[in-house]
């Protein structure tokens, strides 16, 4: 069976229980997060074959990290173990009008200090077909840069399709002397498929779109197409917040010939959104491995984005019954 492969930092998150402040209590819940692990995590759950490559340290966390992803089916083959720490990051529930807030504590992490040759790419692509990569890789540092642009071109040259979701974080690309444009372009010119809405697209060649709404991601969508041949789709969403607590959320794919765009679906009671783009980037990829056309791979993204709204922690853990139950409409109870 071919392979999925995502290539990133596994990081545990903490959070405080419920809707407390940071240490309001002394008391954190603890997940396996990272953005690339939560893909592998969703698609191993839906039934794909799914690993990732990373390094985490050889500790209690670090390998309590690869059982947690083992037990959800994910190929931890590509985990090396070494270097001195797991990357962590705090994230405090947001509630009514409070935003959610999000600390990085991932400096130094294994990860980050791995060298560009420990990463072995002639073994670690074995049997894949397809690479998953996102900005937070390169984000971390020079060094993790290159080896996702590495990754990249290794892939490419074996023939592998290469996915890649913009996830922008300001916070870390601050931290070092980055041109986050020339890396990222690198990025994506070696994918067929991007993650990323208008802004990402901003970013990358360095232009604004004055455009409103659809003709503005279309817009971009086209100017992306223009200056990236390798390009194939471009999938997104378009959040509207209400509260913390009540979401519109849309999904759109622009194809070179065209583009298909969901109705809004409206997000109410939500238990935790850290996670819900990794969700929609897995479901799109688990529908276009299944031969679906753009416009069921949007609505198999949105479910699946949707549904991770209602599940703490950071990965999706439902399986294609979950979809099917969410697409039909059937909220009663399933006895």
């Amino acid at each position: 069976m071919a392979k999925f492969l995502a290539f990133g930092e596994i990081m545990l998150r903490l959070s405080p229980p419920g809707r407390e402040l940071l240490l309001q209590t002394p008391k954190l819940d603890v997940w396996v997060a990272g953005a690339e692990a939560n893909v592998a995590t969703a698609l191993a759950r839906l039934g794909h074959t799914s690993g990732i490559a990373s390094r985490v340290p050889d500790n209690d966390l670090g390998r309590g990290a690869i059982t947690t992803l083992r037990g959800h089916g994910v190929d931890t083959g590509g985990i090396g173990l070494g270097g001195e720490r797991m990357g962590l990051y705090l994230v405090t529930s947001g509630a009514g009008m409070r935003a959610t807030e999000v600390i990085y504590d991932r400096a130094g992490s294994s990860f980050a200090e791995a060298p560009i040759d420990a990463w072995d790419w002639d073994a670690l692509l074995a049997g894949v077909d397809r690479l998953h990569l996102s900005g937070i890789t390169p984000a971390l540092g020079p060094v993790p840069a290159a080896s996702a642009i590495a990754a990249a071109e290794a892939a490419v040259a074996r023939g592998i399709a290469v996915s890649f979701d913009g996830n922008w974080r300001g916070k870390l690309w601050e931290r070092w002397d980055s041109d986050p444009r020339a890396i990222l372009t690198q990025l994506v010119a070696h994918a067929d498929l991007m993650f990323g809405n208008h802004r990402d697209i901003a970013l990358l060649l360095g232009r604004e779109f004055d455009e409103s709404g659809g003709e503005r991601r279309r817009a971009a969508a086209e100017a992306a197409f223009a200056a990236f041949p390798r390009l194939q789709l471009i999938a997104s969403t378009a959040r509207h917040v209400e509260h913390v607590d009540l979401h519109r959320l849309s999904a759109r794919i622009d194809a070179r010939d065209g583009h298909v765009e969901t109705d809004e679906v409206v997000l109410a009671g939500i238990v935790d959104r850290i996670g819900g783009g990794d969700a929609f980037a897995a479901g799109v990829l688990h529908a276009l491995r299944s031969d679906a056309d753009i416009g069921e791979a949007a609505r198999t993204g949105l479910a699946l984005a949707a549904l991770k709204h209602s599940l703490p922690g950071d990965a999706s853990l439902f399986r294609q019954a979950d979809i099917d139950a969410y697409l039909a409409g059937g909220l009663d109870v399933r006895r």
